[in-house]
């Protein structure tokens, strides 16, 4: 019996310990805002719980962004951060904050 093994991802960029910090926050704050996001929620208490957990979230990624400023990373090397955030899953994850397209079919 042959076994079918998902694709192995890509390995993550090296980063330095803020910036994981940094990718990680930012990808739970775009998870709480897909949660929230009215055009795809089934109930208000679920946007409830999730708007409750953003400011937790949101308080995570700035202390990673000021962590990071006051240890001298004052620059962030975008296509490092993009590759890092593409193989976590940060496109499918940042397109549930916006509205969903169109349905097929339908126009």
């Amino acid at each position: 019996m042959d076994r079918q093994w998902p694709p192995e991802l890509p390995p993550l960029p090296a980063l330095t310990r803020a910036e994981c910090e940094v990718v990680d926050a930012y990808l739970e704050v775009l998870d709480l805002l897909g949660r929230i996001n009215p055009a795809r929620g089934r109930d208000t208490y679920g946007g409830l719980r999730a708007a409750q957990g953003l400011v937790g979230k949101a308080a995570r990624l700035r202390d990673a962004l000021v962590l990071m400023h006051e240890r001298g990373e004052n620059e962030l090397h975008a296509a490092t951060l993009e590759r890092a955030l593409r193989v976590l899953d940060g496109e499918r994850r940042a397109g549930l904050v916006g509205p969903p397209g169109p349905k097929p079919g339908k126009s």
